[in-house]
Formats: C-alpha cells, structure tokens, sequence
C-alpha cells in the first residue's frame, strides 16, 4: 500500500491561476489543496468520488494501467486527523466465473442511518457496464461484498445521489447507445428501485447529471453534453417528472461537471468552462441555477487535463472538491465558500 499525504499542504504551481477570483484575488478561499496519494498505487487513474461520514472525508476513485485496462479497481482512502491514509483496492470487477472486467465512476453516498455506498460500474466499456454495489457500516473501514443491481438499474452514473425528505434517493444517470441520454433511477425507503424514462430526446447529448435543490418542491440537474455547453432541466414534484431540457451558457468541452447547493442557498458548480480541452478547471456560483460566474479558478496549466470533478459541503459548511490531475494522481481542494463573493 502506498502511503497517502495530508490535504493540508497547498500546492501552487509558479505562474498558476490558483486561488485567483476571475478579476479579483480570492486566495483566502481555497483553505488547502494537495494530492490524496503520493505517489499514486497505480499508473492512471481518473474519476474520484468524495463523501463525509462522522469520522471524516472518504474518496475513492478507478485506477490501474489505463481506462478500460482489465486491471482496473476501485480504489478508497479515508482521513484520520486530517491525512489521508493508505489507498486500498477495494473493487476489482472479477466474475463469479473468474474473468476480470475494468471498473469505472465510483459513487458514494453517505446515507441518513450512518451507512456508507459506494456504487460503481463494471464491464468492457462504457456502452456494455453495469452497476454494482458495495455498503460499509463502520464508515469506511470494511465493506460487503459487491452485489449487481437490479436489471435495468445503473445506478448514479459519476456524481452523487440526492436523499429526499420523503425517503427516497434520487440517482442521476444516463446511458450512452448512441445518443447520450439522461434518465433518473429512484431507490426508496423499502429498499426498491424505479426508474423514469429518458428525459429529452436526441437534439441534446446529455450525461452524467447533478442535482441542484431549489425552493417550493422545485428540482434542477446540470451537467456535461456534446453540444458544447452544460445542460439544465427542471422538476417541480421533487423527481418524478422532468421539464425539457435546454443548454446553459456555460462552455461545456464534452467533459464531466459536478455541482452542490450550499446551505446559504447558492449553487456551486465545479466545470472546464471551455469548449475544447479540459483546462482550466474553475469554480462557479448562480443565485438561480440559470446564470453562472467564475469566481475561483483550481487549475489552468495549459495543455494539460484537470478533469471530472466531484463536490460536497461538508458539516463545517467547506466545500471539498476532487478531480483528475492530469490521469496521474487525485487531487483534492477545501474551499472556504464564505469568502467567494
């Protein structure tokens, strides 16, 4: 096992963007910035996924060769005061029948009764994968053994599920036969799974969606396209039905989003707000979910990859941001969002 570092070194790279507001510089904002291992326990690794559990932050990620190497895990880490303990393999795609299959986009999701999902994808590509499933109840230190959803269900394709009060869990998917197509998979109080249809229709190639909460019952998802900018679409019944979906003007490079709602009411989105390449990789805020600015950039080296992030708020109201640095290491930021204005 490799050991991991503390996130609480800040790793400026001289003549970076890091910590500059789009026209105003906003260092204080980002508390802490730093790789989760170094070095990496293997060569690539893309896709991380961050929780909060009541002994701290949890990340996880794919890694091994390369995307789509049958050597490809699912790889965790946990803090323990503030540092980051060994990675370990924790999912390696191997069938009852012993053949080994790439895995893909781990999802955690810290659930109400104190249990811990990691939900992730298995199989050759990303055209014939499925979803499985694994549970901690010690928070991260041990899991079950991996259990294939239901057929039909996938699962939250890359970013995290959203717990209703009612009960239910909302996982926002998609599939991509041809045209890239979002839908949402329910997992309610009984343990049973829904899904609804596809949300829009071929004229938007749409995946990999992440829910933003509004007032009145009302719902958003945003996320990642092949039309060049980030897509939104609306609910008014907390999920069971879905508005038409439009394009945001916000630049979209065919690359994955993530996106929270703060406990003040805001929305933050963490995107390459470009329509080529995945550099720089920014920080954006909306009142209103429609009408987004930069206001702290993470990344800009140019000619490089800073991609598919993931985002949380944590209990002490800080945002904690993952993303692939450059498919050679996780990198993992702390924002202090009270100081993005």
């Amino acid at each position: 096992m490799i050991q991991c570092v503390s996130s609480k070194l800040l790793i400026v790279s001289a003549g970076a963007a890091v910590g500059m507001c789009a026209g105003l510089a906003c260092a204080e904002a980002l508390v802490s910035s730093g790789f989760i291992c170094d070095p990496l326990p293997t060569p690539q690794c893309h896709a991380s996924t961050i929780a909060e559990t009541p002994e701290g932050i949890v990340a996880a990620w794919f890694g091994g060769t390369h995307e789509r190497h049958q050597d490809v895990g699912i790889w965790l880490t946990r803090q323990e005061n503030g540092a980051w303990l060994p990675a370990r393999e924790v999912a390696n795609g191997v069938q009852p029948d012993g053949t080994r299959h790439p895995c893909w986009n781990p999802v955690l999701h810290a659930a109400k009764d104190g249990s811990l999902t990691l939900f992730f994808k298995v199989g050759p590509d990303c055209t014939w994968w499925w979803g499985e499933k694994m549970v901690s109840r010690d928070h991260g230190r041990t899991w079950s053994k991996p259990e294939r959803l239901p057929n039909g269900m996938i699962g939250p394709i890359k970013n995290k599920p959203l717990a209703l009060p009612d009960g239910r869990v909302l996982c926002g998917a998609s599939t991509e036969f041809g045209p890239w197509l979002v839908h949402v998979e329910t997992l309610d109080s009984a343990g049973t799974w829904s899904r609804t249809g596809n949300l829009h229709g071929r004229h938007i190639n749409a995946i990999q969606p992440s829910f933003l909460t509004h007032p009145n019952n009302l719902l958003q998802m945003v996320g990642r396209t092949r039309e060049r900018r980030v897509f939104s679409i609306f609910s008014k019944d907390m999920g069971r039905t879905w508005d038409e979906m439009t394009l945001l003007e916000v630049p979209n490079p065919n690359a994955g989003t993530d996106a929270v709602t703060l406990k003040d009411g805001r929305h933050l989105l963490v995107c390459n707000p470009v329509e080529k390449g995945r550099t720089p990789l920014v920080v954006m805020l909306s009142e209103d979910g429609l009408r987004w600015r930069e206001v702290l950039v993470l990344e800009n080296a140019p000619s490089a990859e800073f991609s598919y992030p993931a985002v949380i708020q944590a209990a002490d109201g800080r945002v904690h941001v993952t993303y692939t640095w450059k498919r050679r290491n996780v990198k993992h930021a702390v924002i202090d969002v009270s100081q993005l204005k």
